[in-house]
């Protein structure tokens, strides 16, 4: 059994940035991808970016350029560094595990509990 837990979240102004972590445990956690979704109320969990067990990542189009997510296989943990904020990037964060890389949330197994993250105008 798989477990992802998210930490990093908070508030900061438009332009600043923050950096989430995804910890993950359990058999074969290694060989997992890694995906960040995020979610506003009332709207459908949408996806961010992923990496998978070789470290490519992927990136929807809203973010590539200021986030980037990276892996410490050392420490079982995902990163999804965040520039540039916006106030439209306000939403819960999710960190999300599958075996392998998609954009649709209902592909991924495991999930963690979600982080709010809040930017401010």
């Amino acid at each position: 059994q798989v477990q992802v837990a998210e930490s990093g979240g908070g508030s900061v102004q438009a332009g600043g940035s923050l950096e989430l972590s995804c910890v993950g445990s359990g058999r074969g956690f290694s060989n997992f991808a890694v995906g960040w979704f995020r979610q506003t109320p009332g709207k459908e969990r949408e996806f961010i970016a992923a990496i998978d067990w070789t470290g490519k990542t992927f990136y929807e189009d809203s973010v590539k350029g200021r986030f980037t997510i990276s892996r410490d296989f050392t420490k079982n943990t995902a990163i999804l560094q965040m520039n540039t904020l916006r106030p439209e990037d306000t939403a819960v964060y999710y960190c999300a595990a599958s075996g392998y890389y998609y954009t649709d949330p209902a592909k991924y197994a495991y999930w963690g509990q979600g982080t709010q993250v809040t930017v401010s105008s």
